[in-house]
């Protein structure tokens, strides 16, 4: 039977040096799959940074990727987990004409209903901001898109791990605080 592709969520605990995301990106691409999200920022631990990486893949192909990314140096260790195994959001920022808010009541509306907030208002444009899964992001800007989307950008994947990854634990430090 053919190991089928999932979405794999890998998460890439590191010291934050020089050249370690060309050289983390270059093992997907020898490996020919595509990234589909990124994203990097400080961990829980000080002076530790994560990357998250959503990518299609088989199973296979993801523990192979993982072994081959923890043979960096600079890497701390890796995971891999499925949708079901973290809980995860993406934030999207929408640029819209500011005549759409005076003028379409509507719009207001689709607004409110999505649980979104206005950020900034100008007198030509005005920011929305949305949480939320990628089918919340995407569904808010097929609705915004009549009304004058001026840009549109939505963040990688932001996620946790539902079990612990006990990286403190990989690091020898004392997490009874």
């Amino acid at each position: 039977m053919k190991d089928l592709k999932n979405t794999y969520t890998v998460s890439i605990y590191t010291e934050n040096n020089i050249g370690l995301l060309n050289r983390i990106s270059a093992i997907f691409l020898k490996r020919h799959i595509n990234i589909e999200s990124l994203t990097t920022s400080p961990s829980e631990i000080d002076n530790i940074f994560r990357f998250v990486i959503v990518v299609k893949s088989t199973e296979f192909s993801i523990k192979r990727i993982i072994k081959q990314i923890e043979k960096q140096i600079e890497v701390i260790a890796s995971f891999y987990h499925t949708d079901d195994q973290t809980i995860f959001l993406e934030t999207a920022l929408y640029k819209v004409k500011s005549k759409s808010l005076f003028d379409e009541k509507h719009i207001q509306k689709i607004i409110k209903n999505s649980q979104a907030n206005i950020v900034t208002v100008s007198p030509s444009y005005f920011v929305i901001e949305k949480t939320g899964w990628r089918d919340d992001t995407e569904k808010l800007y097929k609705e915004l898109e009549p009304y004058g989307l001026l840009q549109f950008v939505r963040s990688g994947r932001i996620s946790v791990s539902k079990e612990p990854m006990n990286i403190s634990n990989l690091l020898g430090l004392n997490t009874d605080k």
